[in-house]
């Protein structure tokens, strides 16, 4: 009891439901372990003792938790409870203060009946709470005081006032005539100047570009970075760098020479049928900007250089310590020199100063990638997108990058998140990321996760947030552990909430959740209560309380981006011709007989062309590919989704998912470029001449697409 008793005080289950109506112990060594990796020590009896005592003993004098959050407006009960009479002083991020006095409130009907009654907000300094993340002080009549860190954020982040549809596409597999042999940042903005001014499309969503391990070979996955904080320079458009047109002499014979390489592999990818080697293009890149990089920066540059260099701080200086100590010591901390584990220790100071120069140009690498960020989402609102490029934020990060290095404190030691054994997976998932502490978190105010948000929201003009439901609980599992001896350890989602919200909010952005799969009950309902969209993805959409059925266009959620599939899943093409059963036969991936997983597999399209027949959204008929996607999309269309997403594949009959789950070198995950129904690369040129593509968006003209809300409408 005692064990069970400190676990759930610090948000540690000893039990998880796998389905409904099961109860799975966790083993007493994964709760010590995590306990102990969130500075608890419950090794032995006494120590649970101790440390049950010490945290009990710390709740009852704590006169406010670390972190106070306050929607806004407060018209209610006052965010947290202040003894009456006490003194409040809340200073305002922007330097402004507010005092007041909690006074006593008269005794009331309820109270004299014994029951409690909130004194509503609007009657103390409350109600004047501004947006912001402000420092809260409350001095009680008997001289106790506490301090928190007090986030007041909107009740909610705004949805997207009118129904849009956009491309989903991992910019990678996107290739142009101009790229290096992978998709970048320039093909980006020329993919959303198109797809806004000729489509109509109000955005483009992305996978997260996120900067990677470096490594032989680097980890293709978008969703494993080294930092969340800072994006990759593999994405940089070299030519789109203003220095780049003032290369001269013999830098600017190397530089013609690797352009003649970038061509090279270009074709390779394009012609040859390659796979997209993100190492050959950085390779070429990092060489060609080593060159561009030699031009001095005019006067003007040079002062937005300072000024992107000022207002990213701290982070960006680790960031860049990170890589440079990374190219003489290799891309995992934990092996490098002891003293250059810390980066805080005297050894890694004098570490920054002997690599300066390198420090600098990693900086330089950051700051004209934010550039190029900048110019894409400037290129999408000047195509008239009204909410512009998607941005992904992975769920974790690598633990031997920048940001498990430079962040060590907020990180569990020892932990990795995954996921619990399920209907799908009997033996769990380890996803080998070191998951935050709620505790860390909580004591800064959620610094590291403010930052985050705040970098990555820069430019963007929704975000995506991969595994949303990590904003209330993470499955922990111990290093070494099999991923079925975690457990879940929970987080302030109150907080996380408000932050999010607020940081969206700041920056006029649209949020959506990730939040397929094994959601626990609430969830979903607390992020739609704070504006975030979920996402619907069209085979998953069943009436699971009831018939079993594909779930009617009308009884779909509002507050969601509705897809047909997503870079995890088979193309709409390969679904509906079974080609993603014949994918997994050929890899040995199949867990049932093949005759088996076709019947099933054949009955469930057969299930939704039925259903679109019904609907009349098969006007084409079946058996006829093309229609068929075309009514697939009619179908989201039909629903009161506030976001409709085509997955760019699916516009030109790509048969292959860009990644397969379960599979590490037995298939390319993140390697393939956008092709047509033979296979066939197609460059952005192509797509955009593409009569199979255009075919397809002319649903999105001639279908009626209802608008649902009004114009800054917020959720109910």
């Amino acid at each position: 009891m005692g064990l069970a008793r400190l676990a759930a005080l610090h948000g540690v289950a000893t039990t998880y439901s796998p389905s409904a109506g099961v109860s799975v112990p966790v083993p007493d060594s994964t709760v010590i372990a995590v306990l102990a990796a969130l500075g608890v020590d419950a090794a032995t009896p006494d120590a649970v003792g101790a440390s049950l005592a010490a945290a009990e003993s710390a709740a009852e004098e704590r006169l406010l938790p670390p972190t106070v959050v306050a929607w806004l407006p407060v018209t209610g009960p006052a965010p947290v409870a202040v003894p009456p009479g006490a003194r409040v002083r809340v200073e305002l991020e922007d330097g402004g203060l507010l005092e007041w006095r909690e006074s006593v409130p008269r005794a009331t009907a309820a109270e004299s009946a014994g029951t409690s009654a909130e004194r509503p907000a609007a009657a103390h300094g409350w109600a004047e709470l501004p947006t912001g993340v402000h420092r809260l002080t409350v001095r009680t009549s008997g001289g106790r005081t506490g301090a928190a860190v007090l986030v007041a954020a909107p009740e909610a982040v705004d949805r997207p006032a009118e129904r849009v549809h956009g491309f989903l596409v991992q910019l990678y597999s996107l290739l142009s005539g101009r790229s290096w042999g992978m998709g970048d940042l320039g093909d980006l903005a020329e993919l959303a100047s198109w797809a806004g001014r000729a489509l109509g499309s109000g955005f483009v969503q992305v996978n997260p570009l996120h900067a990677a391990v470096p490594g032989a070979p680097t980890d293709p996955s978008p969703y494993r970075p080294s930092s969340r904080r800072f994006p990759d320079p593999v994405h940089l458009r070299i030519e789109d760098v203003p220095e780049y047109a003032y290369v001269a002499g013999r830098d600017r014979v190397r530089l013609d020479a690797l352009l003649e390489k970038a061509a090279e592999l270009r074709a390779s990818v394009l012609e040859k049928g390659a796979l997209i080697d993100r190492d050959a293009v950085w390779q070429l890149k990092l060489r060609a900007l080593e060159l561009v990089l030699r031009v001095p920066l005019g006067p003007g540059r040079w002062a937005a250089y300072c000024a992107f260099l000022a207002e990213r701080g701290r982070a960006l200086d680790d960031h860049a310590t990170w890589c440079a100590l990374a190219e003489v010591h290799g891309s995992d901390w934990h092996t490098w020199p002891a003293g250059l584990r810390d980066p805080r220790s005297p050894e890694t100071a004098r570490a920054r100063g002997d690599l300066m120069d390198r420090v600098d140009f990693h900086c330089r690498l950051a700051w004209l990638t934010d550039e190029q960020l900048a110019a894409a989402a400037t290129a999408a609102a000047d195509a008239g997108m009204a909410v512009g490029i998607v941005h992904d934020l992975a769920v974790g990060v690598h633990p031997g990058g920048a940001d498990a290095w430079s962040q060590q404190d907020a990180f569990a030691a020892g932990m990795s998140v995954g996921a619990p054994p399920d209907a799908f997976n009997a033996r769990g998932q380890d996803w080998g990321l070191p998951p935050w502490r709620p505790d860390a978190l909580a004591a800064s105010g959620y610094a590291p996760y403010r930052g985050l948000l705040r970098g990555l929201l820069r430019h963007a003009g929704a975000l995506r947030l991969d595994h949303v439901m990590g904003l209330f609980r993470l499955w922990w599992v111990p290093l070494g552990a099999e991923p079925t001896q975690g457990t879940y350890v929970r987080y302030d989602a109150e907080a996380m909430l408000a932050v999010l919200v607020l940081e969206a909010h700041r920056a006029g952005a649209v949020v959506i959740g990730e939040d397929l799969g094994t959601v626990e009950p609430g969830v979903r309902e607390a992020l739609s209560r704070r504006g975030v969209l979920g996402t619907s993805v069209l085979w998953f959409e069943r009436d699971w309380a009831g018939s079993g059925r594909p779930l009617p266009p009308e009884d779909w959620r509002e507050g969601c981006v509705a897809t047909a599939t997503t870079h995890d899943l088979p193309s709409t093409a390969a679904r509906l011709t079974g080609e993603h059963v014949a994918l997994r036969h050929r890899l040995g991936l199949l867990t049932r007989p093949l005759d088996r997983e076709r019947t099933e597999d054949s009955a469930e399209v057969a299930e939704w062309r039925a259903c679109l027949t019904r609907l009349g959204l098969l006007p084409e008929g079946t058996h006829d590919e093309e229609g068929e996607i075309r009514a697939v999309y009619r179908f989201l269309l039909s629903t009161p989704a506030r976001m409709i997403g085509v997955w760019l594949p699916d516009a030109v009959g790509d048969r292959r998912p860009q990644n397969l789950p379960g599979t590490w070198d037995q298939y390319p995950n993140w390697r393939l470029p956008v092709a047509d129904a033979a296979g066939r690369p197609m460059t952005l040129d192509d797509l955009a001449a593409s009569p199979r593509l255009h075919a397809l968006m002319e649903v999105f003209r001639t279908e009626q697409v209802p608008r649902t809300g009004t114009p800054g409408a917020r959720p109910s």
